[in-house]
């Protein structure tokens, strides 16, 4: 066990690389319940959200969820969300919002000036919801044998409401694992009644360790690590949340477009290592003998069996195959780059 963001979170359970093989082979159960949950209920509740991110939420239907990012004045990543549209008529439309765990108040404390003045309710339901995290190729045949409807055509990025112990629970086809998955918001009680019962089938319980080694993999930034808020989405990486067709204003526009015209100081690239000697967060990159940036994630990857990392460089050093240097305890150590992810599922 560890202290996370105030939560007191389980590192591993029978060890990091049997919970990470489990969910790249079989199927793995996560307790999520320190992500922060909002839920946003108001007025045209999409259309007061354009101003804050930078995906065109126009695009959103009822029932379908967007990854994007919350932005300061400079195009600084205050957070990573993924945003859940339940619909509803325009005077009271809702949504749910799932925010990090570790910037659940400073992203509260952000939007509520701004709901207050669209008129939007903002309600913090953190510490009330479980969310758990089942991901994994048999993650669909699990979930399946607890509940009577055909989850199987359920798009990617998809959620609905259904009926569980008495109660109406939230699914969400998402994840942060690189594999097929379904995320479950509901009460305590019900959320620990999944719980045990998926370790009754012999589920894998699963740890922070699998869970950053597998997002890892799955080329994912995590937001401390690899974006924040002196980094903007076009150099994490993220240049695909902002959306060029969007018809409304957003906080952090000029920023991006000045950087789309001038181009970009640095840019998250995939490096891998080409021996086994771990890039650690916070190591220097090094290009013809000067350091040209740093190491954000790195890890042994469990699934491939090679060292590999992120990290953040010049463009002029960030296309596929260049080759670059790590420097590990005053030695440097060869890595190339290559494109994300590193793995992707079949």
């Amino acid at each position: 066990m560890t202290a996370f963001a105030g939560w007191d979170m389980p590192v591993q359970f029978s060890g990091l690389k049997q919970e990470h093989l489990a969910v790249r082979q079989q199927v793995g159960l996560f307790d999520i319940s320190h992500m922060g949950k909002f839920r946003l209920v108001g007025p045209k509740v999409l259309s007061f959200l354009q101003g804050l991110v930078p995906s065109n939420l126009h695009r959103l239907a009822t029932s379908r969820a967007q990854y994007t990012v919350l932005l300061n004045a400079q195009a600084g990543i205050i957070d990573d969300i993924i945003i859940y549209n339940h619909g509803g008529p325009a005077d009271r439309e809702e949504v749910t919002l799932i925010v990090n765990a570790a910037t659940t108040e400073k992203d509260k404390q952000w939007l509520l000036p701004h709901c207050q003045q669209a008129g939007v309710e903002l309600q913090d339901l953190s510490q009330e919801l479980v969310l758990l995290a089942l991901q994994g190729p048999q993650a669909l045949s699990t979930l399946q044998r607890l509940f009577p409807q055909d989850f199987s055509e359920l798009p990617t990025f998809a959620h609905q409401s259904i009926k569980f112990n008495g109660e109406s629970i939230f699914l969400a086809r998402t994840g942060y694992t690189g594999e097929d998955g379904f995320e479950i918001m509901a009460s305590a009680e019900t959320g620990q009644k999944l719980w045990q019962t998926w370790l009754d089938w012999g589920v894998t319980p699963c740890g922070l360790g699998a869970r950053d080694t597998l997002r890892l993999e799955a080329g994912l930034g995590l937001y401390g690590q690899d974006m924040d808020e002196q980094t903007t989405p076009l150099e994490a990486g993220l240049g695909w949340l902002v959306h060029r067709d969007k018809p409304d204003p957003f906080i952090g526009q000029a920023i991006l477009e000045r950087q789309r015209q001038n181009g970009l100081a640095k840019k998250l690239v995939a490096l891998v290592m080409e021996d086994r000697h771990i890039a650690r967060p916070g190591y220097a990159i090094v290009c013809e003998g000067q350091p040209v940036g740093r190491v954000t994630s790195g890890t042994l990857s469990p699934f491939l069996d090679q060292a590999i990392a992120l990290a953040y460089v010049p463009p002029a050093w960030s296309q596929p195959g260049q080759s670059l240097g790590v420097e590990i305890r005053g030695k440097i150590y060869a890595a190339r780059v290559v494109k994300r992810p590193f793995y992707r599922r079949p």
